[in-house]
């Protein structure tokens, strides 16, 4: 099956000048969306994963499929003020101005082997910010970062730490 024909690309979305690519006519088939995440079970089941995270919002999906599939949590890093319970924080810089990131303080057991999962790779912020904000306050160990679409052009990859990244799809 061609799982990336399920992939649709909107030029000049949200701005002019940009490729929107959107996966949510994968996750509307069934079958496309049973494909991709077999594959990745298959990717993932030898490295004994013992939490997926995913990134708010459309990481969360596929962080949550992947978990269950590999018999493992799911941990929700969220933006700032929507998880109801205490949490670190960790403000990083977007184009125009800045945000904030949360995950629950009670997030992780020590030891506990991390599975990273978001939809897009494009600069790295965001990610950075989720790294930085999991290793300066739980002892676990993330194993990979898995990203569906990697935007090469834009070289977030580059920007990141040395932790293994796979991208499913480049573009």
């Amino acid at each position: 099956m061609n799982i990336e024909s399920y992939i649709r690309s909107t030029k000049d979305f949200p701005k002019p000048g940009v490729i929107f690519r959107d996966f949510t006519p994968l996750l509307a088939n069934g079958e496309a969306f049973k494909a991709l995440i077999d594959q990745l079970k298959e990717r993932f089941s030898n490295k004994k994963i013992d939490v997926v995270v995913g990134i708010e919002a459309r990481g969360f999906v596929l962080a949550s499929a992947l978990a269950y599939a590999l018999g493992a949590g799911t941990v929700l890093v969220r933006k700032e003020g929507k998880l109801p319970h205490a949490t670190h924080a960790q403000e990083y810089e977007l184009e125009y101005g800045s945000s904030v990131l949360e995950i629950s303080r009670d997030a992780f057991e020590e030891g506990q082997k991390i599975l990273v999962v978001d939809d897009v790779l494009a600069t790295g912020g965001t990610l950075g910010a989720t790294l930085k904000l999991i290793k300066e306050n739980f002892s676990v160990s993330i194993e990979e970062i898995l990203f569906l679409i990697e935007l090469d052009e834009l070289k977030g990859r580059q920007r990141l730490p040395e932790i293994p990244i796979y991208s499913v799809f480049h573009y």
